[in-house]
């Protein structure tokens, strides 16, 4: 049990066959969703609808659907160097957004394609797959109409339109328009070697030269103001920094963590990604003296407590990872991922109590974002009927409908009718027959 990797980064749920998955992270998810608020109050999006979600996958990409819903893959965050071009980005999205650019283009393409493929046609804005120059990702090679030179033409000025009010949407927001210059020179270096190779008029973007021309033009002729904070923007760097070292120290290779992060790099985020790497590879004692160095330099993040839990549940000293697990918690407030984490842990030791403080944490995390792992460790605290309805609601979130039924129905013999878990196990098992 010691080596469950879902309490190591967040919780991994799974998409439609053939999709990636998302990664939850406490950390992750609340430094993106700090540097998008002010373009989302810019967009006029509502308070606290803002929803950030992060893609494990190796594309430079990103996508916003329903204007709330923000779509970041890993790929993205580990390739863009900073906080402003990675805002550029969302704020080229969110022009898609402002201009109704998924309307139009969902009443030009047949109703036979799926929202996969839908998303994969608009390009969603500044895409190359993987970090691979072949343009390959925003090239339309479809079926049918899609293809057509009237769709190619249509997506190239979607996106000429996405750019020019991303950079107006940046400017209200008070956010540096010099991100949009940093991310296309960043995608120029990928890209402008075979970009004379290719027919402009056979993919769905225009060529980088061409966005990163007109960009520079607008930034100049409209001459953008930007008052920038120092503290700010050194607080929001040293973050994005760490998110990526984050990410770094959990996907890529050890030998690809040594050559970004080599032991010469005495900085936080060096350190961060180090002791996650190491902690993957089972160096345990290595990743808890880079993990307590971080600690001894910010004894207030809950990021690097949690971190410690992990490493030390890993170790098999429950008692540690609970305290640590708990010193998270103590700073980072509600965050159902680390109750998720620590409820786990409990849920190992069975100590006195440590089954009634799990399940608490399990419904506190459960209130505020449901999650299969969460339902899981409820599923090992509980000791009746109601691990039944637990496991149930746990297949059920990953569209296991065969289990979600057994377990269900396992869960309706035992249980009182006139109580909630009881209840719930009857939504499960009507929902499985439809």
């Amino acid at each position: 049990m010691r080596k469950i990797l879902a309490i190591l980064f967040g919780i991994i749920l799974s998409l439609p066959a053939g999709a990636a998955s998302l990664i939850n992270d406490t950390e992750i998810e609340r430094v993106l969703t700090d540097l998008i608020s002010p373009l989302a109050t810019a967009a006029n999006i509502p308070e606290n609808r803002l929803r950030v979600h992060i893609i494990n996958s190796n594309e430079f990409n990103a996508f916003v659907m329903g204007g709330e819903d923000v779509y970041i893959y890993t790929g993205l965050l580990t390739q863009i160097k900073n906080p402003d071009a990675l805002q550029a980005v969302v704020a080229h999205e969110l022009g898609h957004t402002l201009g109704g650019h998924m309307a139009q283009m969902s009443a030009r393409i047949h109703s036979e394609m799926t929202r996969t493929m839908l998303i994969q046609a608009l390009g969603i804005g500044l895409m190359v797959a993987g970090g691979n120059p072949s343009l390959s990702a925003g090239i339309l090679a479809g079926s049918g109409g899609v293809a057509q030179q009237s769709m190619l033409a249509f997506s190239r000025d979607e996106e000429r339109i996405a750019d020019s009010m991303g950079l107006d949407l940046m400017a209200r927001a008070n956010q540096n328009t010099n991100g949009f210059i940093d991310v296309f020179e960043q995608m120029g270096d990928m890209t402008f070697p075979i970009e004379s190779r290719i027919n402009p008029n056979r993919i769905n973007h225009p060529l980088t030269a061409e966005r990163l021309k007109n960009i520079r033009e607008q930034i100049a002729n409209k001459n953008y103001t930007y008052d920038a904070d120092p503290v700010r923007d050194n607080l929001r760097k040293s973050q994005y920094d760490m998110v990526r070292a984050k990410l770094v120290g959990y996907l890529d290779t050890t030998a690809r963590v040594r050559e970004l992060y080599p032991t010469t790099d005495k900085s936080d985020a060096a350190i961060y990604a180090r002791a996650i790497a190491n902690m993957r590879i089972g160096d345990l004692k290595s990743a808890r003296v880079g993990t307590k160095t971080l600690i001894s330099r910010n004894s207030t993040n809950p990021y690097f407590y949690e971190l410690l839990g992990d490493i030390e549940y890993q170790s098999g000293d429950y008692n540690a990872s609970v305290m640590a697990y708990e010193n998270s918690l103590k700073y980072a407030g509600n965050a159902p991922q680390i109750q998720t984490a620590l409820a786990l842990v409990l849920t190992e030791r069975g100590a006195d109590g440590d089954m009634a403080r799990a399940i608490e944490l399990c419904k506190r995390a459960l209130l505020n974002a449901p999650a299969p792992l969460t339902y899981w460790v409820l599923a090992r605290a509980y000791d009746d009927g109601r691990a039944d309805w637990a496991m149930a609601e746990f297949y059920n979130m990953n569209g296991d409908k065969k289990n979600a039924t057994k377990y269900a129905t396992r869960a309706q013999k035992s249980l009182a009718p006139d109580t909630p878990e009881y209840i719930k196990s009857g939504d499960i098992l009507r929902g499985a027959r439809k």
